[in-house]
């Protein structure tokens, strides 16, 4: 059977219109910018304004705030990944002399660092960049608001000290970077740090009367970092593909699953999200949603990903406040997937030099105690293992050079699984950190820690 992913269905394409209509009613937004991407190519955009005539398309510059989050979080994995910085080092050892020294990469990255969410003096989006020339302004006399890496705190100047680290690393600006290593291998030649024609204009909506006002844009100086980009529906479905695959020539697909990984605690009361290493992660319609809201007066924005679903949704527009964007591109992800859902790949055996008698001898039912698991090959020699009946953990193991295999994901991840052997070569058993799991329960010839009653199995 061949399918075609290339367009929506009329009906799907209508629901999405529909969306993006009531947000744009609703939200009183000037103009609402929606776009759909859909196993990595833009497969739907639309859009809602209010002048007649003069709606915004997919290329058209919208201001997305937060979003620039993620291209500098990229700028810094991409440094780690060439082994000029760890993650785990604290940020004095790269930028000197900003007073937050102790706090780590990976916690900043993170919001965990324990910063102030704002910067001291007037609003910063609202003022001009000349008030805050040096990181000192930025992180005030008193950067931390509570201990380094205990919990999830939001903060806009953490994002300030990784711009500047990228710069300090790099050698060249954070905007030099940005555009070199990010912007110019995508493709995004419409995601500059001033805006360029077209361009949507920011407005504020009255919140008790319709009517509007323009919102003054400055430009943020070192701020720039945390939230200056603009950018279209084109160019962010660009980079929505990347985050659901990665791309060797900015960051391998490995580094971009690190990033989507949960990095801290969510915060108090806020169990439907949490936060990876610059990505918000979200819970949304029984599904995972990961990418990165943004706003600064006069715009909002949002970008989520399905991995799973191969999907991915944005939105835009031009007011302070109003529609809830977020919400927005989660219902764009899921008219989609509702209505056409991803076909699954084709089922095809393994190659045949992944496969041989040893691992085909170790598959099968294996007990840990009483609870039954499953052990499957998975590609390239990995396994997979997995509860047969019940709630139990279920864990993907890649196979090691030297024999065994790591857990990649769940209660496992990092621990080693490996086949112990008898003396006779035959397989006694699988210890997976120090768990043991034989082929009965409790056999009495196992090597099971405790031992094994003598007496065996026995009714009441």
């Amino acid at each position: 059977m061949t399918t075609s992913f290339e367009a929506l269905l009329p009906g799907t394409e209508r629901a999405l219109s529909h969306r993006v209509a009531v947000a744009q009613s609703e939200g009183r937004a000037p103009s609402f910018v929606g776009a759909v991407v859909r196993d990595g190519a833009l497969v739907w955009s639309g859009s809602r304004s209010c002048v007649d005539g003069h709606a915004p398309d997919d290329d058209t510059q919208f201001r997305i705030g937060s979003l620039t989050k993620v291209f500098t979080a990229v700028l810094v994995m991409r440094l780690r990944d060439e082994g000029l910085l760890g993650l785990d080092d604290p940020l004095e050892r790269h930028l000197k002399g900003t007073g937050a020294g102790e706090v780590t990469i990976a916690q900043l990255l993170g919001h965990s660092g324990g910063l102030a969410a704002e910067t001291p003096g007037p609003w910063w989006e609202r003022s001009p960049a000349a008030l805050r020339p040096e990181l000192s302004d930025v992180l005030g006399e008193r950067p931390f608001l509570q201990s380094p890496g205990r919990r999830h705190h939001y903060s806009n100047p953490g994002y300030t000290l990784l711009g500047s680290l990228v710069e300090a690393v790099r050698g060249v600006s954070w905007e030099e970077a940005l555009r070199r290593e990010i912007l110019e291998p995508l493709g995004m030649g419409r995601t500059t740090v001033e805006p360029v024609a077209p361009h949507a204009g920011g407005w504020a909506v009255h919140p008790w009367a319709d009517v509007m006002l323009p919102e003054p844009t400055e430009s943020l100086g070192l701020m720039a970092p945390a939230g200056v980009l603009w950018s279209t529906a084109a160019d962010l479905a660009r980079f929505a593909a990347f985050l659901a695959a990665g791309d060797e020539r900015v960051l391998a697909s490995t580094s971009v699953e690190e990033m989507r990984a949960p990095a801290a605690p969510a915060g108090e009361g806020d169990w439907e999200g949490s936060y990876g290493l610059g990505l918000q992660l979200l819970r949304k319609d029984g599904r995972t949603l990961i990418g990165h809201t943004g706003s600064l007066p006069g715009f909002v924005a949002a970008l989520w990903v399905s991995v799973e679903d191969g999907l991915a949704a944005i939105a835009l527009a031009n007011v302070t406040s109003g529609p809830p964007a977020a919400l927005v591109a989660a219902d764009l992800v899921r008219i989609v997937a509702e209505a056409e859902p991803r076909f699954p790949e084709p089922w095809r055996p393994l190659p045949e030099a992944e496969v041989d008698e040893e691992l085909l001898a170790l598959t099968g039912p294996w007990y840990w105690g009483t609870y039954a698991y499953g052990l499957r090959l998975g590609p390239e020699r990995g396994v997979v293992l997995e509860p047969l009946r019940g709630a139990g953990r279920r864990a993907r193991f890649r196979a090691l050079p030297d024999g065994g295999w790591v857990g990649l994901n769940g209660y496992y991840a990092g621990e080693t699984l490996r086949a112990v052997r008898r003396a006779d070569g035959s397989v006694s058993h699988l210890d997976l950190g120090s768990f043991v799991f034989t082929r009965e329960p409790y056999a009495p010839e196992d090597v099971v820690p405790g031992g094994v009653d003598e007496a065996g199995w026995r009714g009441l």
